[in-house]
């Protein structure tokens, strides 16, 4: 979709087409763009079809809102979901900003967050298409006189007279707006996909970011998960963030607990932070208890304050697995009541599956080599009970333990 087929989907004719298809199958596209032709310019077709199906894909980050919304392929993958966007803006506000600069807005999922927040925004990015669908959005949530949305390269943005900067800047390789826009205990490792790893190599780059941060009173930028922590700077709080279990973000904040890391875990917002983190924790036997952190605990280096929560220790010293002999609920990890405790082997495993009836797995790795569905294909599981098996290290050792979730019945 180009700027003009844009424009023709916002005229009176493009909104009733568009509106007509919220609920169409996309499975019966070629059918449906066939019929519409007949009826409408096939370049509004094509536009008001794409459009559709870029709704019902938003509809898991941004719920009924997206289908009062418009998207870009690419705005649709790398907009922030509404729960983080409107946790994120509570912070700033709760930090008393009231004139914020989104910079490299994107299709302006955080701009709205921010404004429904009764923040005023100016929103920035440098591609044409991209700027006319954020403030589409704006004006189609009733939000225009808080957001105002500017087409331009956020390195030549004068942020004066602001109380704060956003930046989410470009971190994969097929993303245009750019300048517009290990599983071990101590976390980490290299993602897939056409990330960019390297900060330095974000558009705009790391370095640029932190240096417009440090121009206002309050900033935050958008990074990585996987963001080394030695890249962080001495003035700023790093933040991970999770929604149901899934790390979605990491934050450098300017001006809220320099020199701290938190992990957030979304909806409930329980934050976990310190601003000196304890040493990894020992390794011990494997208890009754096995505590497996959130993500966002990991990615944190946050482990060993979970553990301190627990009483617990480690089952090896590089696997992010805590284990107890008491149980002490916490938010911010997953407790299982462990029933065996045995070296790998497959034929083992099996045998003792079928012994006890289980026809359902969950299965889950932890510094194991071997993938999950690979062996569930293997065992075969037949019967009418459950269990969550862990493929880790106990002591340097492969080890299977067998579980359960301990609010299972």
């Amino acid at each position: 979709m180009d700027l003009d087929a844009f424009s023709y989907l916002l005229t009176p004719a493009g909104q009733a087409l568009l509106g007509s298809l919220r609920d169409y199958d996309p499975a019966r596209e070629l059918a449906e763009a066939t019929r519409l032709r007949r009826e409408h310019p096939a370049e509004l077709v094509s536009a008001a079809l794409g459009q559709a199906r870029l709704r019902q894909r938003a509809e898991a980050k941004f719920g009924a809102d997206a289908y009062r919304m418009y998207f870009t392929p690419d705005g649709v993958e790398q907009a922030t979901r509404t729960e983080v966007a409107e946790y994120r803006a509570e912070c700033f506000k709760a930090l008393g900003v009231r004139r914020l600069a989104d910079l490299c807005c994107g299709i302006g999922g955080d701009a709205i967050a921010l404004a429904r927040a009764g923040v005023a925004v100016l929103a920035v990015d440098r591609d044409p298409l991209t700027c006319a669908v954020a403030r589409a959005n704006a004006e189609s949530l009733g939000l225009a006189d808080l957001i105002e949305v500017r087409c331009a390269d956020v390195t030549e943005i004068a942020t004066d007279g602001y109380d704060a900067v956003f930046v989410d800047p470009a971190r994969r390789g097929g993303r245009s707006g750019g300048a517009s826009r290990s599983e071990s205990v101590r976390g980490g490792g290299r993602a897939t996909g056409g990330r960019i790893f390297d900060p330095e190599a974000y558009s705009p780059s790391l370095s640029w970011a932190i240096g417009a941060a440090r121009q206002v009173p309050v900033a935050a930028l958008k990074v990585a998960p996987g963001i080394p922590h030695e890249a962080v700077p001495d003035d700023a709080g790093a933040e991970w963030i999770s929604y149901r279990g899934d790390v979605k973000e990491a934050v450098l904040w300017f001006g809220k607990n320099p020199g701290s890391v938190s992990a957030t875990l979304l909806p409930s917002a329980g934050t976990l932070w310190t601003g000196a983190p304890l040493p990894d924790p020992p390794a011990g036997p494997v208890g009754r208890y096995l505590y497996e952190p959130d993500g966002a605990v990991i990615r944190a280096h946050l482990v060993a304050e979970v553990a301190e929560q627990v009483g617990g220790r480690l089952i090896d010293e590089t696997i992010a697995y805590i284990t107890a002999d008491e149980l002490r609920p916490t938010p911010f990890a997953t407790a299982y009541e462990i029933t065996d405790v045995l070296p790998f082997g497959l034929k083992k495993l099996k045998a003792l599956l079928r012994q006890r009836g289980v026809g359902v797995a969950v299965i889950k790795k932890r510094g194991s080599a071997i993938e999950p569905e690979d062996l569930r294909k293997k065992l075969k599981l037949e019967g009418p009970h459950s269990v969550t098996v862990f493929l880790t290290r106990v002591a340097g050792a492969p080890s299977m333990l067998l579980g359960r979730p301990v609010n299972e019945p």
